[in-house]
């Protein structure tokens, strides 16, 4: 295995159109890997190789990708000192539908490229992709594509990246030239200019003296970089004290690089993807800044027997093996591929690996280094590498994959709860099983697609996090799965809530002769606790057991939980899921003979219905953060369609000749927005969406909504 300190797990992340997959596509090409770059708008890049990708020209699931770059090169020519570095790349789609494709890939990379457009700056989906890296404290360096674009600013992304991202961000570079006059850059560490050479596809670039015009600025943000990155390093702010320019190249490389490992700096840069320029030294950055595996503080974990219990697995071979399973795929030739991460340890092809969730050992018979959508197989895999695995039974997203011996259960992943529902009903009798197989690979395959079947219509509904994902779902059930159905209209995906803390008793009595059914519990239900929430994300239920004495046996405690648990998924007002509930049990009873654990799971869900409905139940509705970009001339009709859709208005900003507007909207207004907002400007208004929160909704929409329902809302408990 190649020296783990030469590995980089990096991904690139950006809101839609940033142009995340035109700059793999190019650092496909420098490092070899592909001959010819294929562009988005033909349908010829790498990593979009699905159909509906490469007819939209969009990133809908995110493509790992292996390749080799030198480094460091003298411009661009290999010297004795260069070392080859393995890069382990994942492109990751930006449209907020697929946001599942980032968040996972989040959770097992070491570094991340964060794109920016110089045009456009910080989007809605730019902040989500840095919160969502926040989350798994992923280090990165920002790169501001589209330099050549007309109205590109690089100071101007620099200056929103630290106001609306909260970041330390470091410009490394200041672009010579602009807009059409886009030439290269200037290295402020170096201290000298680059331009790049438009004869060999950008691949090798001229270092030039500084322009003179821009000497004054070169100056002043050389002295500002210096200065971050001596603040950052003791020793190096003496000398900046003493004599700025007595810190040496290498000395800032390595502060920077500390700097960047442990968040406190985001190193900017810049260039234009698609005219080749700037994604090499973006290349050199990933080797000098993001951290390998190494770098990365051993992964913690707990022990499966005793959650309680910290275990913690270095990111070395000789460590017992241990890696997380982040994404299934189904392919046409090889079957099911669960792509994974490998933390610790070696693994051979034909071993087998403990499934800590299942209990069961799997054997994983080939294991593939994927490119895109083809694998190549490699007889072992070991720390700080991905891959994917083939010949497993049964191994989902969020799995730990670990040496039988040495068992450990490492951190799953944050998935969000989808917002839009539609009704899908198979044509012929023919597509009835084909359905039912079908949307079990898709379900495997995508953790934010949930599927349940409505009692009363018969009808299968699928939930998802958007139209377009739920539109893509059904495309791929006719193209790939060759099923054809019928669909009804997007339907939202409310919730329910309480407002009010009660309590109540309930007591379970049935008997029939023979052996009968008791269980007594007094509780109190109502909303969590906000700092529960907190430290709880992606949580809904806060059980807390205050039983003393023996009351209630501690064997049937799971059962009342499992009982309100199960319970919460068809609310008390309309049949929606319940969300934020907390529920203290402090007192009941038992009989000896006719007490069991399902008489307790059963009086729990009774005591749900019967209690739920005085705890002031709430309906829910999600709202979505709403930006559109408009001319001038059409902001008043913009504005008014929103405030007539229930918006509220959030601010308003100006990005070039353009002015864009910030609100947040409920779902159930925006069905068929786009439409409207092109008919309301002559086609020259964008807007993008994204789910921001879930809110009470108004009395007259909480009735309609209830009225609607009625019918479906039926105890469970005959």
């Amino acid at each position: 295995m190649a020296d783990l300190k030469l590995q980089r797990n990096f991904g690139i992340a950006a809101h839609i159109d940033a142009g995340k997959t035109t700059t793999t596509e190019r650092i496909l090409r420098y490092t070899g890997m592909i001959h010819r770059i294929g562009e988005v708008h033909d349908g010829g890049a790498t990593t979009d190789w699905m159909e509906q990708e490469k007819e939209r020209g969009i990133t809908i699931t995110s493509a790992a990708v292996s390749c080799q770059w030198p480094f460091p090169t003298d411009n661009g020519k290999v010297t004795p000192e260069t070392k080859k570095y393995g890069f382990n790349i994942i492109d990751t789609p930006g449209h907020v539908d697929f946001t599942v494709e980032v968040e996972r890939s989040m959770r097992v990379l070491d570094g991340l490229i964060a794109l920016f457009s110089a045009v456009d700056g910080v989007e809605p989906q730019s902040e989500t992709v840095w919160r969502q890296a926040n989350r798994y404290k992923v280090p990165r360096i920002g790169f501001v594509n589209k330099m050549d674009r007309s109205g590109a600013d690089f100071l101007n992304v620099v200056h929103q990246v630290k106001e609306m991202l909260g970041a330390n961000a470091v410009p490394l570079q200041l672009p010579i030239g602009a807009e059409d006059n886009f030439k290269g850059v200037v290295d402020l560490i170096k201290n000298i200019g680059i331009i790049w050479d438009d004869s060999t596809e950008g691949m090798t670039y001229t270092e030039v003296p500084i322009p003179e015009d821009m000497a004054a600025e070169v100056e002043e943000w050389r002295a500002k970089l210096i200065e971050s990155v001596a603040e950052y390093d003791d020793t190096l702010m003496e000398k900046f004290f003493d004599d700025p320019n007595s810190i040496s190249e290498d000395e800032i490389h390595e502060a920077i690089r500390k700097a960047c490992i442990d968040l406190s700096i985001i190193p900017m840069m810049c260039g234009s993807s698609f005219k080749n320029k700037g994604v090499q030294t973006a290349l050199d950055a990933v080797c000098r800044y993001l951290p390998s595996p190494v770098d990365i503080e051993a992964i913690e974990g707990h022990d499966p027997n005793d959650l309680e219990k910290v275990l913690t697995r270095k990111p070395s071979a000789k460590e017992p093996f241990a890696a997380l399973a982040f994404k299934i795929m189904t392919d046409p030739f090889v079957g099911r591929l669960a792509f994974f991460r490998v933390y610790s340890g070696h693994l051979d092809a034909g071993s087998y690996v403990l499934n800590v969730r299942s209990g069961k050992n799997e054997r994983i018979s080939r294991i593939m280094k994927m490119f895109a959508n083809k694998q190549n197989p490699v007889d072992f895999i070991e720390a700080g590498d991905i891959g994917a695995a083939v010949g497993f039974k049964e191994i989902k997203t969020g799995d730990t994959l670990c040496d039988e011996k040495h068992p450990i259960v490492l951190e799953n992943m944050f998935i969000p709860e989808p917002v839009i529902a539609i009704a899908i009903e198979p044509k012929t009798q023919a597509d009835v099983d084909k359905m039912g197989m079908a949307i079990a690979k898709l379900v495997e395959e995508d953790p934010t697609l949930r599927v349940n079947t409505d009692e009363d219509t018969g009808q299968t509904i699928l939930r998802g996090m958007g139209e377009l994902h739920l539109e893509i779902i059904i495309d791929r059930l006719r193209r790939e799965f060759k099923v054809e159905v019928n669909q009804g209209n997007p339907q939202v995906a409310y919730k329910e809530t309480f407002q009010a803390t009660i309590q109540h008793r309930e007591v379970l009595k049935k008997q029939s002769g023979g052996r009968g059914k008791f269980a007594d519990i007094q509780f109190e239900i109502g909303p969590a606790e906000q700092e529960w929430m907190k430290e709880n994300e992606g949580k809904h239920f806060q059980f807390v057991n205050n039983i003393v004495g023996g009351s209630i046996p501690r064997e049937f405690i799971p059962a009342i939980q499992k009982g309100f648990e199960t319970a919460m998924t068809t609310g008390v007002l309309a049949g929606y899921p319940v969300d934020n509930m907390k529920v203290r049990i402090f007192d009941g009873s038992f009989h000896n003979v006719d007490s069991d654990a399902m008489s307790f799971e059963l009086c729990a869900k009774s005591g749900f219905r019967e209690a739920g409905r005085k705890a002031k139940p709430v309906l829910l509705e999600p709202i979505m953060k709403v930006e559109v970009t408009t001319p001038d001339q059409y902001m008043g009709d913009v504005t008014g369609d929103l405030n007539r859709r229930r918006g509220l208005m959030e601010g308003m900003d100006t990005r070039g000749n353009a002015q864009v507007i910030k609100a947040k909207v409920p779902l159930s207004e925006m069905f068929g927005y786009v439409t409207q907002l092109r008919s309301l400007s002559s086609g020259r208004a964008a807007s993008t969406m994204e789910f921001d929160h879930y809110a009470p909704a108004p009395n007259n929409i909480a009735e309609e909504v209830i009225a609607k329902n009625k019918g479906k809302v039926k105890s469970e408990i005959e």
